[in-house]
């Protein structure tokens, strides 16, 4: 009998019902969360630009930095794929091209942060001015409040990258904020084709 209850230490192993990992779904069930918070910007967009009848976008005297923030989306969606490329290095077993991509990744997030705080600095308007400051730093300061919560992933798995924790057959904590990041880059070609460029 006391061996029976070593052998069951512990609590039952979870029932996986779904032939998606545990981890992941958690992960994909709570970017769904975040999709239907985004929503509910593109709604208040959608009601101050369409129902509201706005003739011109932005409204005058406003301008938009469209060149900076096409620039600004190379910059992340090319972080997409250095985040790719350290996934998929750890899964080869390519310690160095993990790092590698790792670190690439944290910069290019962190300049795609720092040249939206400048744009915000020298933009001209604030939140303030109406609907469209309100919806324009609305929906662009959630999705930075997403990088910066991204950037705060992988800073904590590039710091076990670089203390040896990942390996081709444990590598969640990179998979993870990969997910999480791929959403974040995803989510703003959303918001930059429908705040700056529709």
């Amino acid at each position: 009998m006391a061996a029976h209850a070593e052998a069951h230490h512990g609590p039952p192993v979870a029932n996986q019902s779904s032939r998606v990992d545990a981890t992941t779904l958690g992960m994909l069930l709570f970017i769904a969360s975040e999709i239907m918070l985004f929503g509910s910007f593109f709604t208040a967009y959608f009601f101050v630009r369409v129902v509201n009848g706005a003739p011109d976008w932005p409204p005058h005297p406003f301008h938009l930095p469209v060149f900076v923030a096409g620039v600004n989306t190379v910059i992340l969606l090319t972080s997409s794929f250095t985040m790719h490329w350290s996934l998929q290095a750890i899964k080869r077993g390519n310690r160095a091209g993990l790092q590698a991509g790792l670190v690439l990744t944290l910069c290019l997030g962190l300049t795609f942060l720092l040249t939206q705080a400048r744009e915000y600095s020298r933009i001209g308007f604030a939140p303030h001015d109406g609907g469209f400051g309100s919806v324009f730093y609305g929906l662009t300061g959630l999705h930075g409040a997403h990088v910066f919560v991204g950037l705060t992933l992988l800073t904590f798995a590039t710091v076990r990258a670089f203390r040896g924790h990942f390996t081709p057959e444990a590598h969640w904590g990179v998979e993870i904020p990969g997910i999480y990041w791929h959403f974040v880059d995803v989510m703003w070609i959303v918001v930059y084709t429908t705040v700056y460029i529709l």
